[in-house]
Order: structure tokens, then C-alpha cells, then sequence
């Protein structure tokens, strides 16, 4: 399944904010600041991660469920499991 790109700006957007994230977390380690603090944003970075795979997941199934009927894409139901798994 393509997804649109266009589409995708604001996941794109997200995951640039996610990369200025770990390199916070690098410097945060080489800093040697608490590791509660470390973790925290560690998990917040992982979130953001996530989110933005649900997005495309779910921006792709869109976009293949509002295709024009004559021209209908079937969503491979398994490939999409595996997706939304490996996200889990």
C-alpha cells in the first residue's frame, strides 16, 4: 500500500521533532542527568514513534477505502495486521 505523501506532512513534521528529541536524550546521557528524567523522555520520543506509524497505517487504509469504485483496492487484511503489530 502507497501512501500519499502529501498526506504525510504532519507525521513528516512529527518525526523531525522526534529526531531534535533524541538527540536531547544523547545529550541528556552524555550529561549524565537522572535516569528517571533519561526514561521519561526516552518513552515520550516512543510514543511520538508509534503515533506516527498508526498515522501512516491508518492514512494508507484510508486512502484505499475511498478509491473510486471502478478502480477499488482490496487491503490485504494480513499485511495490515502485521502493520498494526509490529507497532505493538
Amino acid at each position: 500500500m502507497n501512501v500519499d505523501s502529501d498526506k504525510l506532512a504532519d507525521v513528516v513534521a512529527r518525526l523531525n521533532r522526534v529526531q531534535g528529541q533524541l538527540g536531547g536524550i544523547v545529550r541528556m546521557i552524555e550529561e549524565g542527568r537522572d535516569c528517571a528524567a533519561v526514561v521519561t523522555q526516552l518513552a515520550a520520543a516512543s510514543r511520538a514513534i508509534d503515533r506516527a506509524g498508526f498515522k501512516i497505517i491508518s492514512t494508507g487504509l484510508r486512502q484505499c477505502l475511498v478509491e473510486d469504485d471502478q478502480d477499488v483496492r482490496r487491503v490485504d487484511e494480513e499485511a495490515l495486521e502485521k502493520l498494526f503489530l509490529s507497532l505493538a
